[in-house]
């Protein structure tokens, strides 16, 4: 068994299907079959049961592959740890990074970034901060980028707090929201936490949804287009115009807030690439410069 033989393993139970496997392998569906059938003789075990609908891993297949996941994983802590050796700054940076984090914020720290340390590549997973999170505890990442409170006891670090306002096209009073259309989108339980809270605190009626949306960026081109109100983090209305803001309180008056949080284990910054990005980090402040 080889590097390659493990991805096979990895990558064939993510799919679960032969043809999409072989794809992302970049070999044949043959080759991959065949692949296969030598490691069963290497192990003596039957990995998978083939049948119309793609194929099924036997149990022996499951350990497998989950053998699979903590080989590659250590073959390439293996790989980071050599590279720390040297003198440069070099190895692959594996972040994951909550879905607004990676298309406001990323691309232009990366690019500051890489200006000071060109060695360095990089390899991003997108999602929501609920999908980020456990990938630290698996080592899958060396640094999350997440949004809302998570119960993390290793090294954080708060990177900006953005406001929660309600985005019209037309000025409105908060006392007529319950009757004016309000445009929904699909986001984060914890940003979603956030508003169903004060709205329950403020009013004793539902709001009144007559748009719902897959996506923020869609709902901020709902409001332009005049369709309703949209209850948003303030900062996707950066650069903004045409749009009336009422930035909302809590019941004590103080501004009503989400935390963005740049989290990590204190044992990756024996990585000097880890080290130094941090360290990059926490030296700007994100609410201004980006």
């Amino acid at each position: 068994m080889d590097t390659r033989d493990w991805m096979i393993l990895q990558i064939l139970h993510t799919e679960q299907n032969i043809t999409k496997a072989a794809k992302r392998l970049y070999i044949s569906q043959p080759a991959l079959t065949n692949r296969l059938q030598q490691i069963e003789e290497e192990f003596n075990v039957k990995i998978v049961n083939r049948g119309r609908r793609g194929i099924q891993f036997t149990s022996q297949g499951e350990y497998l592959a989950k053998c699979a996941d903590e080989m590659l994983l250590s073959i390439q802590q293996v790989k980071e740890n050599v590279l720390n050796m040297e003198d440069d700054v070099s190895g692959t940076l594996r972040l994951g990074v909550s879905n607004y984090f990676s298309h406001y914020k990323l691309p232009g720290l990366l690019k500051r970034f890489k200006d000071k340390f060109p060695e360095i590549e990089y390899k991003v997973t997108s999602g929501w901060s609920s999908e980020i999170a456990p990938l630290l505890p698996k080592k899958e990442i060396h640094i999350g980028f997440v949004k809302g409170d998570f119960n993390w006891a290793d090294r954080k670090h708060l990177l900006f707090e953005e406001t929660i306002c309600i985005a019209s096209k037309e000025k409105i009073s908060l006392n007529e929201l319950p009757q004016i259309p309000k445009i929904d989108f699909r986001t984060e339980y914890s940003l979603k936490s956030i508003i169903d809270h004060w709205w329950s605190e403020n009013y004793s009626q539902a709001p009144f949804v007559s748009i719902e949306v897959d996506k923020v960026d869609t709902c901020k081109e709902m409001v332009l287009n005049g369709l309703g109100y949209a209850i948003i983090p303030s900062m996707i209305l950066k650069d903004t115009e045409g749009i009336n803001k009422i930035n909302l309180k809590t019941k004590d008056g103080e501004p009503l807030l989400r935390k963005t949080w740049m989290l990590y284990y204190e044992e990756s910054l024996n990585l000097s690439m880890v080290r130094e990005f941090v360290s990059f980090i926490e030296s700007i402040d994100l609410n201004n410069n980006f």
